[in-house]
């Protein structure tokens, strides 16, 4: 075990057939386990170095603290980056979210059952972490959105995939307004496999070891699924009502026109219904980054036709030119810097945004044999 203070602790614990479960845990518990780059750089050996070893038959990734499984990336690092560096692309943007892209998408291909404990605040990067996982549980306090519209970014690690998987209209949605959602929307729109409750968890890593895991991996999924779906039922009670079940057709109305501006209008129309849920998403949505609403837009229609691999790589390129336009850098400076929460964002509404700047930021910043994702699926 590493010392407790370290930004990531990994263990092996022992199953009673003498197997070994990989345990990686996030311990950054007073920043809500935000990933930085050093954490990325612990985490991608260590998941590699388990996924070659024939003695660990599974791994579970969890965050410390009660609060959070991660609450997103180290965007103070990236804003610190970019101004010293205005209207270029900063080493560090470039290094971070390529590094981070190849650990989801080694998430997303893991050759093993792994399970990731999503309790409390779950978004942005640590969404990336988790969407990727075989086995994903969500708790009675599990809080996910991916509200980089806030920021000036837009949804990445991974968002042009797993958004476009969601039932019509949600990925759209959730994307433009950064919309909270609970467990049981989680569900719902494909973001979690179980519902168990947090109080519950010792007791399930400690029936995990019981468990007789072989050398066959589809039995291994098996059983832990199996696993996951006995404490499910043992959780119901707890589970929270949700709120996008409840507005799919309404999602699925509003997320239905041609364009971005027809789109965000019949959202915006939503206001007065009188519905809190909503009303926050409307909210977001209106304070939000008009070019990031225009890069979600993209992303999704872009996205739709790609491979995993080609959405980060595609993804990568976007963040990048995110470091270089300053919109991203203005929008963590009134979140999370100054915290005045007053953005000034270089256009006012989606009507204003030229398309030729939308267009710039999926113009290459590397040829496709240079580009630094180039691996993804080939390996």
């Amino acid at each position: 075990m590493q010392e407790q203070n370290a930004l990531v602790l990994a263990s092996e614990l022992t199953t009673a057939n003498g197997k070994k479960i990989g345990h990686v845990t996030l311990n950054k518990p007073k920043a809500l386990n935000a990933l930085n780059l050093s954490m990325i750089r612990l985490l991608l050996p260590q998941m590699l170095a388990w996924q070659q070893d024939d003695e660990v038959v599974a791994v579970i990734l969890d965050g410390s603290g009660d609060k959070a499984f991660c609450a997103g990336g180290d965007v103070v690092a990236m804003h610190n980056a970019m101004a010293e560096k205005p209207g270029q692309v900063p080493e560090l943007l470039k290094a971070f979210f390529a590094e981070e892209y190849r650990l989801d998408y080694l998430l997303h291909t893991f050759n093993k059952p792994l399970l990731v404990w999503g309790n409390g605040i779950v978004m942005g990067g640590g969404l990336g972490l988790m969407s990727g996982a075989s086995h994903r549980i969500v708790t009675e306090s599990s809080r996910i959105a991916m509200p980089e519209i806030s920021i000036g970014l837009y949804p990445d690690v991974g968002g042009s995939w797993f958004l476009n998987r969601m039932p019509q209209g949600c990925g759209l949605f959730l994307g433009l307004t950064g919309a909270s959602i609970n467990a049981t929307d989680a569900l719902y729109v494909k973001l979690a496999d179980h519902f168990i409750s947090h109080e519950l968890k010792d007791d399930f890593v400690a029936q995990m070891l019981a468990l007789k895991w072989g050398g066959t991996q589809t039995l291994n999924h098996e059983k832990l699924t199996s696993l996951c779906a006995q404490f499910q039922r043992d959780s119901q009670s707890k589970l929270p009502k949700g709120n996008i079940k409840e507005h799919q057709s309404l999602i699925a109305d509003v997320t239905s026109h041609a364009s971005l501006p027809q789109v965000v209008s019949a959202i915006q129309a939503l206001e007065p219904m009188q519905d809190n849920w909503l009303a926050r998403a409307v909210q977001t949505l209106n304070g939000g980054s008009a070019i990031s609403a225009h890069l979600v837009w993209q992303q999704l229609a872009r996205g739709r036709k790609l491979s995993l691999e080609d959405c980060f790589r595609m993804e990568l390129n976007m963040s990048c030119r995110c470091g270089e336009l300053g919109e991203f850098q203005e929008g963590v400076r009134a979140l999370l810097i100054d915290k005045d929460n007053q953005p000034k964002w270089r256009y006012e509404s989606v009507n204003d945004v030229p398309q030729a700047l939308i267009e710039h930021f999926f113009s290459p910043l590397w040829s496709a044999t240079e580009h630094p994702l180039v691996e993804l699926g080939k390996e």
